[in-house]
């Protein structure tokens, strides 16, 4: 190993990088694809226009669309447990205690996460166009669960420290274990919230609409942000990993040539 003329270690980093910028590459190339896709949908709004577009299509469905509004309840809508006058149409709030135990055979307290509480709720909700008080347009939600994309926004988190009382030394006491914290989450779907949403959409009566998974096997998307943000989010992804193989591309490069060029420092002294 010491006979070698480089470091191994130079050696190694010099083909991480070339490794690592390929990687980033290909990744942007990836990510390019999938934006190039997606400008290739038609977007909509939730308005007149949609219902003369899907009145002149056979069957009154589109394949594949995007369409943007504001979300609305289509009934009563869910209030949070815990902010006021926050209202959505979907709510997730899970409450995790957190507790420690008596390791005997370490003589040590060790964690360990304990009762844990999951509840979902959702209502009816539709998207309606920002200018919804001149237009009776909406497109219903359907299955929005089953969609894929975070579209729940968190609300609500506290991390509660437990309370030193008679139960708590006892179960320490008795059961070698004691209660340490609970951690509470609210995630809500906010009402008015703006969202684009990626799938099929179908004219059911009149001008209410329905936007559902496509039949075809592509993405069903809800994603809470408007369409244009949505794409520039991809475009900076995009740019990143194109940064990144660029950067990573150009160290190994210039690593490289240091290591050549010391090489052939060392040949013109030894033929000197």
């Amino acid at each position: 190993m010491s006979d070698l003329p480089v470091n191994p270690l130079v050696l190694i980093g010099i083909g991480s990088s070339f490794a690592f910028s390929g990687l980033f590459y290909h990744l942007y190339k990836e990510k390019k694809k999938e934006l190039k896709a997606l400008k290739e949908i038609p977007v909509f709004r939730p308005d007149e226009d949609l219902v003369r577009v899907l009145n002149a299509t056979p069957h009154r469905r589109l394949q594949y669309v995007a369409v943007e509004g504001k979300v609305q309840a289509d009934g009563e809508p869910l209030t949070s447990q815990f902010i006021p006058r926050c209202c959505g149409v979907i709510q997730k709030i899970v409450a995790v205690e957190h507790w420690k135990y008596w390791d005997s055979s370490a003589a040590k307290w060790n964690s360990r996460t304990g009762y844990k509480k999951e509840s979902n709720n959702s209502v009816p909700f539709s998207l309606i166009s920002p200018d919804a008080y001149i237009s009776d347009a909406s497109v219903r939600v359907h299955n929005p669960l089953e969609a894929s994309g975070c579209f729940l926004e968190r609300v609500y988190y506290k991390m509660r420290n437990a309370e030193e009382d008679l139960v708590n030394s006892l179960l320490q006491t008795v059961g070698g274990e004691k209660p340490v914290s609970k951690e509470e989450t609210e995630e809500m779907l906010r009402v008015g919230t703006t969202m684009t949403g990626f799938g099929e959409v179908v004219l059911e009566r009149g001008q209410v609409m329905r936007l559902q998974a496509p039949r075809d096997g592509r993405k069903y998307i809800l994603v809470p942000t408007d369409h244009n943000s949505f794409l520039d989010s991809h475009r900076s992804s995009a740019t990143m990993w194109k940064a990144l193989s660029a950067f990573t591309g150009i160290t190994g490069t210039a690593v490289l040539a240091c290591v050549i060029r010391s090489l052939m420092d060392k040949r013109e002294k030894r033929s000197n």
